[in-house]
């Protein structure tokens, strides 16, 4: 069946892809402006739907090997591929956000400025120099060849969805669901997961829709103890490290849903209007131009969750919705005060206090250094723990049902393998206490208590 069903929508892949080419093909010759739009309008479809079409393709090879040995290689090389595509898409997106904001930030606005114009701007970069208008409605003419920003978002998304899928929801149990965080079964966190995107969404719209959003100051407070409070509920439901993440596809899902349920339809319709010869709906850009400002602020809190899963002190500490929330808070300030540079403005206390921050919150997660006295503990015990707790992932030939390689080369199959990483050993097992992940193989108190020892007794073979 699985066959049968990848054999199906293979033949549909290429057949999509044919129409790709006839289409851009046709847009090219075609002289008439309204068909050319709705060719392109057509093969964003086509391209959306390409993607659901690998991505059901892959779930058909997947449902294929769920079971044998070629189940977590499949799972790591998927991992690797999209997570590079979410990245490249990534990248282009914020660049895009940074350079948006920068221009409407920078743009002259005083000395030469032409009456349809709400400012311009001369930049030297890659040894030419650039010149750039902003019209405060839309020029006379509408240009036929018009550039839009839209799919580095669209695909940002759909890709960092696709992550989350192979990463977290294929294997519920193992890095989503902690039972000691809650105990769940593999449906109900994923519907968890999800449906807080729409909820988050819903909530976010309606704040933007309302008279707070006429208030920055109020509108500002309310937005960060809303995003305070997402991170501290997913905090009560997940592990640690699927918190954090689903705290990052919450903004970046906000961030997405602006793009495509309010700055493109705003910038069509303004488009539209200008070739209808009608004056566009001034207020529409407004609301755009809000949503692409609040996305700019949500971007350096969405790049620090995408690195946190290599900190185990932020994820894996106690109060680890608190540290995400304050980190959060830090980045925006830190893009506040990037902001206002690029307006030409002084602030005094910006940036300092997201510093001040940043610092108290590596200062809260600090390890707290155990002060008891150790016993001589012997590697005979310590092996044996890292034997039954341990090598089923960090080994040569792991038995774990996900990893079917040593996640990032860490093995434990040797005394010297074992004594070389005991300062990793130390930060993840003894003082986070992020490893084994979620907990998975019961590793006790006592037992991380004897490594503790073990490892301050100078981590001795013999």
């Amino acid at each position: 069946m699985a066959f049968v069903l990848i054999g199906i929508l293979s033949l549909l892949l290429i057949l999509l892809v044919v129409i790709t080419y006839r289409l851009h093909s046709y847009a090219q010759k075609e002289a008439n402006d309204a068909i050319v739009e709705k060719t392109n309008l057509i093969q964003g479809w086509v391209y959306a739907t390409l993607v659901f079409l690998i991505l059901g393709i892959i779930a058909c090879i997947y449902w294929k090997v769920k079971g044998t040995p070629y189940e977590g290689h499949l799972i790591e090389w998927l991992n690797i591929i999209v997570r590079v595509m979410h990245i490249t898409f990534g990248i282009a997106w914020i660049g895009a956000s940074f350079y948006f904001v920068f221009l409407e930030n920078a743009l002259n606005r005083t000395e030469g400025i032409r009456d349809e114009l709400a400012g311009n701007l001369w930049a030297v970069h890659g040894g030419g120099f650039y010149y750039l208008e902003k019209y405060k409605v839309a020029p006379k003419t509408i240009p036929k060849h018009l550039h839009w920003f839209k799919y580095e978002a669209y695909f940002t998304w759909v890709s960092g969805f696709a992550l989350l899928f192979i990463i977290y929801y294929f294997n519920a149990s193992a890095l989503l669901i902690d039972p000691a965080v809650l105990q769940l079964s593999e449906a109900a966190a994923i519907a968890i997961g999800v449906g807080s995107f729409i909820v988050a969404w819903i909530i976010y719209d309606l704040l933007c829709k309302s008279t707070l959003s006429k208030k920055p100051y109020l509108f500002s407070i309310v937005g960060v103890l809303l995003l305070i409070g997402f991170a501290w509920f997913y905090a009560q439901v997940f592990s640690g490290r699927a918190a954090f993440i689903h705290f990052g596809a919450m903004l970046g899902s906000l961030m997405a849903g602006n793009v495509f349920f309010v700055i493109i339809p705003a910038q069509k319709a303004m488009v539209n209007a200008a070739k209808n010869g009608e004056l566009p709906d001034v207020q529409k850009g407004k609301n755009a131009l809000f949503r692409s400002i609040s996305n700019n602020y949500f971007t350096l809190p969405v790049l620090f969750v995408m690195v946190s899963n290599h900190f185990p002190g932020t994820f894996g500490n106690k109060y680890q919705w608190l540290v995400l929330a304050i980190i959060s808070l830090a980045t925006a300030g830190i893009k506040h005060w990037l902001n206002l540079r690029e307006q030409g403005k002084l602030s005094v206390w910006i940036l300092p206090v997201s510093v001040l921050l940043l610092l108290s919150v590596a200062y809260a997660t600090a390890p707290k250094i155990s002060n008891k006295k150790c016993d001589e503990i012997s590697f005979a015990t310590v092996q044996a723990i890292v034997q039954q707790r341990c090598v089923s992932c960090h080994s040569s030939k792991p038995t774990d049902a996900v990893y079917t390689t040593a996640p990032n080369g860490v093995k434990y199959d040797t005394p010297q393998e074992i004594v070389a990483k005991k300062d990793l050993i130390l930060q993840r097992v003894v003082l986070t206490k992020t490893m084994p992940q979620n907990n998975k193989t019961n590793m006790t108190p006592e037992e991380r208590e004897l490594i503790r020892c073990w490892i301050e007794n100078g981590a001795k073979i013999q």
